[in-house]
């Protein structure tokens, strides 16, 4: 049995955790500290902590990894055969990533060197991609520009948002990292050196990159919502108040008379939809939303104060 130590983080992490547990057996579980989460503030674990101490195994949460003395010296004494990554949030360092036989590895959910970084999922999504995956690497000092050790693919459909696209992301990582581990362990691998030419990253979401540009095209902005949801969701502003957009569909109707509005402007409503103007004379039908303060909603509910919107600019804080 090899010795094996995992370091992890949110739920794309845990399909991975548990396969490891039950076909190779896992010694120790890094992951984040306890996070304070929601309107009540209730200190909660990461979901990968709580799959490790339902099997039982030790978990360690440094608040930073790269100088926490404890759980270097807690890796060194486990003498680990592999340590394996997916998710896990912080820069692994050096001294670390020497200590295993089999060396540090990391479950990446892109097809690399495409979408380096931290949010690989939400930007196959804002970018339109039709095709990602998951690689398998090597991990070095640098950002996820390790040879590349294996590799599966997978489509990426328009009915995708965050939530379907990472949970068919995790399972195929999953998979992957079950056919890989044998072969990294016989010595039948040939790992493939990444073209960093070719490199594009994925940084982590900000507030900035939520908020919609309704001078983007109505793709891009219909990608952009996908992309967001369930968390923490695309948002603009309906008379002052934050709108998020959950449910949106391109407008492909060219009955629409757009010259006497501006960009942002709802342009037409019905009993169930509210039609935005966007860059590029294209249209944005919404479904879903949810204003600051309220439960998500149906448009068809959200109208049904008979109130006409028509003329509203959405983002315009001025409004």
């Amino acid at each position: 049995m090899k010795k094996i130590i995992f370091m992890g983080t949110p739920d794309f992490a845990v399909p991975i955790l548990e396969m490891l547990i039950k076909d190779f057996g896992v010694e120790l579980v890094i992951t984040q500290p306890d996070k304070i989460v929601g309107r009540k503030k209730i200190l909660t674990p990461p979901p990968v902590k709580e799959i490790a101490l339902k099997y039982g195994i030790k978990v360690l949460q440094p608040t930073k990894i790269s100088s926490d003395e404890e759980t270097f010296l807690e890796i060194k004494n486990i003498n680990p055969d592999i340590i394996i990554t997916a998710a896990y949030g912080q820069i692994v360092p050096e001294r670390i990533l020497e200590l295993p036989k089999y060396k540090c590895i990391n479950v990446h959910g892109s097809l690399l060197p495409k979408l380096r970084g931290g949010a690989p999922i939400q930007y196959a999504i804002l970018e339109d991609y039709k095709e990602t995956g998951v690689t398998i690497m090597y991990m070095e000092k640098s950002l996820d520009s390790g040879d590349m050790i294996s590799k599966a693919k997978l489509k990426v459909l328009d009915s995708d948002n965050y939530l379907s696209l990472h949970n068919k992301m995790s399972i195929l990582g999953k998979d992957l990292l079950k056919e890989t581990l044998p072969k990294i362990f016989l010595n039948q691998i040939n790992p493939e050196k990444q073209d960093h030419n070719e490199a594009t990253f994925a940084w982590n979401i900000s507030r900035e990159d939520e908020e919609i540009d309704w001078s983007k095209s109505a793709r891009e902005i219909f990608n952009k919502v996908r992309a967001l949801n369930p968390k923490p969701g695309a948002f603009t502003f309906l008379n002052n108040v934050i709108l998020k957009l959950w449910e949106v569909e391109e407008c492909f109707d060219n009955n629409f008379i757009y010259e006497d509005f501006l960009v942002g402007a709802i342009i037409s409503q019905d009993k169930n939809s509210l039609y935005i103007k966007c860059g590029n004379n294209t249209v944005l039908k919404i479904l879903e939303l949810q204003l600051a303060g309220k439960n998500k909603m149906s448009v068809r509910n959200f109208l049904s104060n008979n109130k006409n919107y028509t003329g509203i600019i959405l983002g315009d804080k001025n409004e």
